[in-house]
């Protein structure tokens, strides 16, 4: 049977190259007579295993010596509660900055542990691009600045560093997280769920500046505090090991393909392809700003939306899959991360074209 093109938004698809690996390893890892997923999360062959992958994020990365890399469990969603219990005492307030529903969500879970105050929002666009910089309203006391970095529903993405001054800056970078370089000394924090560009569901890349550890609410969780689990080396409790096995092996592979300056060439190609297409065509249509274009999910319509269901069918006839958008904002996504080729994305515009000059 042959791979169909998966165009889902995640868990996503992954390189081939690291599939096949997993395979091999799938009964017996580097000659231990054990898979990944029987070992023991203490042993000398996962420790090996989890300070592999530790190494990778650090060097593609180039986190700083002073950040805590601590790899959990229960996504950004979790996160999303996870960052107020252990920011937010600091002065017990936040500042959220609203691009589309991900933020929306961030921003409602924070609510529960402290004052939470609107930053900036582009709800007035209906979400169809970033707060500029120059509306942010920021608090003085802020324990920390929230963003998304790339919303995976709207197809937004920030391209830009945000300044926010002395007030660390918390980024969701779920979605867009290795597809590019990235100054990490910008973020006092960096929160992303693996199973976009980084591997598959199941594991959680927190990326921490340690002087804002110390600070978690007394009702924290022992096993969802930075600083215990910094410690620990996230090891306080039983880490997703095989989650993380395949995290490391999907970093090998981002390395061996010449890093995250190679990603974003490679990303920004894909991306191109589509927009040219969507900016030329009778038929479809991209309604995000377009200096806020997502790179990593690329959002599209039909003007004439009696034409959906027949779209996705001749596509899944084609062997491309997942391109329904989401539900709460109708119309096609398509993802195209890091293991996404551009061959595949060639395909899809070939069969836009096509559909286009069949329905015109």
């Amino acid at each position: 049977m042959s791979r169909v093109i998966n165009f889902s938004s995640g868990p996503a698809t992954l390189s081939e190259t690291v599939l096949r690996q997993a395979a091999a390893d799938m009964l017996d890892w580097r000659g231990s007579g054990m898979s990944v997923m029987e070992m023991s999360h203490r042993g000398p062959e996962f420790t090996e295993i989890l300070a592999g992958t530790g190494s990778l994020i650090r060097s593609l990365l180039g986190v700083p010596d002073n950040y805590a890399v601590l790899l959990l469990q229960g996504g950004a969603i979790a996160e999303n509660a996870i960052v107020p219990m252990n920011l937010i005492g600091r002065t017990g307030q936040a500042d959220y900055v609203l691009s589309g529903v991900w933020s929306k969500k961030s921003m409602k879970e924070a609510s529960r542990y402290g004052q939470v105050k609107l930053a900036a929002s582009s709800k007035d666009s209906g979400f169809l691009s970033m707060p500029a910089q120059t509306d942010w309203r920021l608090s003085a006391h802020a324990s920390y600045v929230h963003m998304c970095s790339n919303e995976t529903i709207g197809g937004v993405e920030c391209r830009w560093s945000p300044d926010t001054g002395s007030v660390p800056l918390v980024a969701d970078m779920s979605s867009n997280i290795m597809s590019a370089p990235l100054d990490v000394s910008r973020y006092g924090l960096i929160y992303a769920g693996a199973q976009k560009n980084m591997g598959p569901s199941g594991v959680t890349l927190v990326i921490v500046r340690r002087d804002l550890l110390g600070h978690a609410l007394a009702a924290t969780p022992s096993a969802f505090n930075y600083q215990l689990q910094d410690e620990q080396s996230s090891m306080y409790n039983t880490p997703p090991t095989y989650a993380i096995y395949i995290m490391g092996l999907v970093l090998k592979h981002i390395q061996e393909q010449g890093g995250l300056p190679a990603m974003q060439v490679h990303n920004q190609a894909k991306a191109d392809l589509l927009y040219d297409f969507l900016d030329h065509s009778t038929v479809f249509s991209n309604r995000v700003a377009r200096e806020d274009r997502s790179r990593m999910n690329v959002t599209f319509f039909l003007k004439d939306e009696s034409l959906n269901a027949a779209f996705l069918q001749g596509a899944e006839k084609e062997g491309m899959v997942q391109l329904r958008g989401h539900r709460s904002a109708g119309g096609m996504r398509a993802s195209i991360y890091n293991a996404m080729s551009l061959a595949s994305v060639q395909r899809l515009r070939d069969y836009m074209h096509r559909f286009e000059k069949a329905n015109s």
